[in-house]
C-alpha cells in the first residue's frame, strides 16, 4: 500500500511535502474521559459501525484532503489573521446521516454553539476557496462524529443508550489536525494549534 494511501506525509520525488490534513475544534479531556465508557457500550450494540476511540473526539471544521503543507499552513495562517471569536459548546442528542433508511454516520448534535460554529466553518471555508480549493458540496452541520458504518450502503442504526450530559465548555482553540492511517485506525496530530479570540 502507497504512502498517500495510508494517509502519510508525502513527496513525489520532484515536488513538495503533503498531508492529510483538516481543521477541528478539539473536546476537553474530561470530555471524551466521560463518552469513553458511552462508546464501548454503542460499540457492543452496533456491531456493524467502525466506532470513534475517544482520544480521536473532535469536532469537525473543514476537511481538506491531501494537500501541500505550506498551502494548509497558508490557510491556517489567514483564518487566524481572521480572528475569529471564541464561544461556547455544549453536546446534544444523537443522530445520523442517512441514505434512504441505511445510516451511513451516526453522531452527537449540538445543544448549544451551532450558529458560532457555522460561522467559524464559513470563514475556513472561504480560505479554503481562496486558496483554490474545491468548494464544499454539502453544506455545514456541526456535529461530533461517533461511527461510520462498516458497510458501503450503509447498516440500521442501532439502539444506542443515553449520552452521558455534559456540562458546556468553552472553545478557544482551532486546531490544523495531520491524519495518519494505518492498520490500526487513524491517528490524529496538531500541527497548528490557532487561538479564538
Amino acid at each position: 500500500m502507497g504512502t498517500r494511501q495510508l494517509g502519510e506525509e508525502a513527496r513525489d520525488q520532484s515536488g513538495p511535502l503533503t498531508v492529510r490534513a483538516f481543521f477541528g475544534l478539539p473536546l476537553p479531556e474530561r470530555h471524551r474521559e466521560a463518552l469513553g465508557p458511552f462508546l464501548a457500550e454503542c460499540q457492543r450494540v452496533g456491531p456493524d459501525f467502525r466506532w470513534t476511540p475517544a482520544e480521536n473526539l473532535h469536532l469537525t471544521i473543514r476537511f481538506l484532503g491531501h494537500v501541500e503543507l505550506l498551502l494548509a499552513e497558508g490557510i491556517a495562517d489567514r483564518v487566524a489573521a481572521a480572528q475569529p471569536a471564541r464561544f461556547e459548546v455544549q453536546l446534544g442528542e444523537t443522530g445520523a446521516f442517512k441514505r434512504g433508511k441505511m445510516a451511513r454516520v451516526l453522531w452527537l448534535g449540538l445543544r448549544t454553539g451551532a450558529t458560532e460554529i457555522s460561522a467559524l466553518a464559513a470563514t475556513v471555508e472561504a480560505e479554503c476557496a481562496r486558496a483554490g480549493l474545491e468548494a464544499e458540496k454539502r453544506g455545514f452541520h456541526a456535529h461530533l462524529t461517533l461511527a461510520r458504518a462498516r458497510p458501503r450502503e450503509g447498516a440500521v442504526s442501532p439502539s444506542l443508550p443515553e449520552p452521558p450530559e455534559l456540562e458546556p465548555w468553552r472553545a478557544d482553540e482551532l486546531i490544523l489536525y495531520r491524519s495518519r492511517l494505518g492498520r490500526g485506525g487513524s491517528v490524529y496530530e496538531p500541527m497548528r494549534r490557532l487561538r479564538l479570540g
